[in-house]
């Protein structure tokens, strides 16, 4: 099977030209059944991939998703992130700034939801805002968001150098696939509720944010904190590249559990005595108990 981890990651230092990149591509031969499949078995993985990093509680993940109006990151959320325990998992979108967060630096109420030791932490659009929207609608001087992106760069190291492992995946669909999920929205009175006016303006700006996507993926993808440009007009493929890159990450993180802080012998003792002289009560025989949830 394709190794996606490999195919779809932006070289550090290469040029991005998302025209080159077709939104359409679903892998090479892969059936939606199989990918069905192949996601079921990845969310098993990923499921105890995050109980080792909670219980070993020395490392942490951050996921960062980013894509224009309805390019699914919601979705991801719901059908590859839903396999984490949501003891131990945060997930933050980061929308327009408050008066409070626009009085400091634009990264203070991002490093803020950073996760903490054996966290795993979704964005939900991120840092990255600070360069897209802000400079497509010009709402800070060009000499001041063209600095972001080192800022950025030096940030993620700084999150790297304390043990968190950074994944960032830019969801691509193309213009038409969007209009056609507008539509959906629209015919849709369950998802009524996520139409926006403000989609249609941001879609005059297309090309601008393609440009700005294109600089961010080219100046931001590191060899510790690399961007994956996924394909996501079909968001079967979306959800299956996803999913393996995860799984692959977190299986070369060599996550494991620690050792038990109890002497066990000890507690089995205690136990054994717990279930065999409890003053005259139903004995518990030893293997016998309620089965864990």
């Amino acid at each position: 099977m394709t190794d996606y981890r490999d195919r779809l990651r932006v070289k550090p230092g290469s040029k991005v030209r998302l025209k080159d990149v077709d939104p359409g591509y679903h892998g090479d031969g892969v059936t939606t059944a199989d990918a069905a499949a192949m996601v079921a078995a990845y969310e098993r993985q990923l499921e105890l991939g995050q109980l080792k990093l909670y219980a070993e509680s020395r490392r942490s993940l951050l996921i960062v998703l980013q894509g224009l109006d309805a390019s699914g990151k919601d979705g991801v959320c719901r059908h590859v992130l839903d396999a984490f325990n949501p003891l131990g998992t945060t997930v933050s979108a980061f929308k327009q700034p408050t008066p409070a967060e626009l009085a400091h630096d634009f990264l203070w109420r991002v490093h803020a939801r950073a996760p903490g030791k054996g966290e795993v932490a979704v964005f939900n659009r991120s840092h990255y805002e600070d360069v897209l929207v802000v400079r497509v609608h010009g709402l800070v001087p060009r000499k001041v968001w063209s600095r972001r992106y080192e800022q950025i760069n030096e940030f993620e190291r700084q999150l790297g150098a304390s043990g968190t492992t950074i994944l960032k995946f830019f969801l691509y669909i193309s213009k038409d696939e969007q209009l056609e999920r507008f539509r959906d929205r629209l015919e849709d009175p369950r998802r009524n509720w996520k139409i926006s006016l403000g989609d249609y303006e941001e879609r005059s700006h297309w090309d601008e944010y393609i440009e700005a996507y294109e600089e961010a993926l080219e100046r931001c993808s590191t060899d510790d904190a690399p961007w994956y440009v996924i394909p996501s007009n079909r968001k079967w493929f979306r959800d299956l590249a996803v999913s393996q890159i995860l799984c692959a990450t977190l299986e070369d993180m060599d996550l494991r559990y620690p050792e038990p802080s109890v002497d066990l012998e000890e507690v089995r003792r205690q136990y054994h005595l717990a279930a065999t002289g409890d003053g005259g009560r139903k004995k518990v025989k030893p293997g016998k108990g309620r089965p864990e949830r």
